[in-house]
């Protein structure tokens, strides 16, 4: 009878055994297009789990919902609704971000802003000069997040001329979902940057940390110099908002892409640029432009109070010369 039993619990300690021994961990890249930008995904797993049929599949159906390029895209419709319309979940997911985001920042983020950023030759059509003040005090009846609430799945607007802009914090979010894919199929090693924002997890093989580089800036704003700053950000998203990127001369002046939605006008202060440091990207990247327009002393007495949330800043100190700074949160990245 002993006999009898030892033969299938030998088979059984030999087969956990070999089940125990893991395949090593490969490194897998994905490149594309995406957004108006380029993407790319590294990750280690024992087999090529995730593809690039699977990542533009979800990028593409994500465009469907909020890309303001696509005519028929339900942000486009709903910005030619009258009411509102019913949206999606990825649609809902960030225009209930961003209001909290907007609520935050003192309405320093706000998703209505987008006459703003048409009216200032930022959009899809650009027009053939700036807007006036008189123009501005009309485009401003529009925007405001109390202008727009949501009820279940229904996007409602309280006023005919109210559109949306969420390119401020869908970039982030897209990055966000790419992580959740890879994590659907267990794969917890990965760094994915779309278009500047990243999102990383885990370390390569041999417990190697994933390494990312700032941008450093030159004396002029608009310049940019090679890497500033190396970092190993560990678990969570980096995002960079700047004022060097995307821009435009008016009067004799460089116009800034990132608005005020208090006042209408583009930002100008002494903020270059800023990198956040946060646990998901929608939430770095929902804030980054934020921090912008608030400016430094506001940006440091707010993420002083935040152990969850850092920031790597570069602005123009008073004699016109670059410094940057860096907060709590931010220092056991280097």
């Amino acid at each position: 009878m002993k006999n009898k039993l030892l033969f299938p619990i030998g088979v059984f300690i030999i087969i956990l055994c070999a089940s125990s021994r893991q395949r090593p961990l490969q490194r897998f890249e994905l490149k594309g297009f995406a957004q108006g930008t380029t993407y790319s995904i590294i990750y280690y797993a024992t087999d090529s789990v995730v593809n690039t049929t699977q990542t533009e599949s979800l990028l593409k159906r994500f465009d469907r919902s909020v890309s303001l390029y696509d005519p028929n895209s339900l942000i486009s419709q709903f910005n030619r609704s009258a009411t509102g319309i019913r949206i999606d979940e990825p649609f809902r997911v960030l225009v209930t971000r961003a209001i909290q985001i907007s609520h935050a920042t003192g309405r320093l983020v706000d998703p209505t802003v987008k006459p703003l950023v048409d009216a200032w030759g930022f959009g899809v059509v650009k027009p053939a000069r700036d807007p006036t003040g008189d123009e501005i005090k009309s485009l401003l009846q529009n925007v405001g997040v109390n202008k727009i609430y949501l009820k279940g799945d229904y996007l409602y607007k309280r006023r005919p001329g109210v559109q949306l802009d969420l390119n401020g914090i869908a970039q982030g979010y897209s990055v966000d979902l790419l992580a959740l894919l890879l994590e659907r199929y267990y794969i917890n090693n990965y760094l994915i940057e779309l278009g500047g924002e990243l999102r990383v997890k885990g370390h390569k093989p041999g417990n190697d940390p994933f390494k990312v580089g700032i941008e450093g800036i030159s004396g002029n704003d608009f310049d940019p110099e090679p890497l500033r700053k190396i970092i190993e950000p560990g678990d969570g998203a980096i995002t960079t908002s700047g004022n060097y990127r995307k821009h435009h001369e008016a009067g004799g002046k460089q116009v800034s892409h990132l608005m005020n939605p208090l006042t209408g006008f583009p930002i100008q202060n002494e903020m270059i640029s800023i990198t956040v440091y946060a646990r998901d990207a929608i939430t770095a990247d929902g804030f980054d432009n934020g921090f912008m327009a608030m400016g430094l002393k506001n940006t440091l007495a707010f993420l002083e109070k935040r152990k969850n949330m850092g920031a790597y800043i570069v602005y123009r100190k008073a004699d016109g010369s670059v410094a940057d700074t860096v907060t709590t949160a931010f220092k056991n990245k280097n």
